[in-house]
């Protein structure tokens, strides 16, 4: 299959070829390289979390929309 048959794939179709890819990509997690920036984001966010109040996020949401 080349890119211009993904091309032309219906919107569905498009769907199910990448559920398939993500499917085959999990299964061989050790072939599939992450890269180094991800790591050094990763620690650089590391202990910069912020966590809201459930009841408090709810309410920024709602007044939000």
């Amino acid at each position: 299959m080349d890119i211009q048959e993904l091309k032309d794939l219906s919107t569905d179709e498009k769907l199910m070829a990448m559920e398939y890819l993500w499917q085959q990509l999990s299964q061989n997690k050790e072939s599939v390289k992450t890269p180094e920036w991800h790591k050094d984001i990763l620690l650089e966010r590391e202990g910069n979390e912020k966590f809201t109040d459930w009841n408090v996020a709810k309410k920024r949401i709602r007044a939000s929309i």
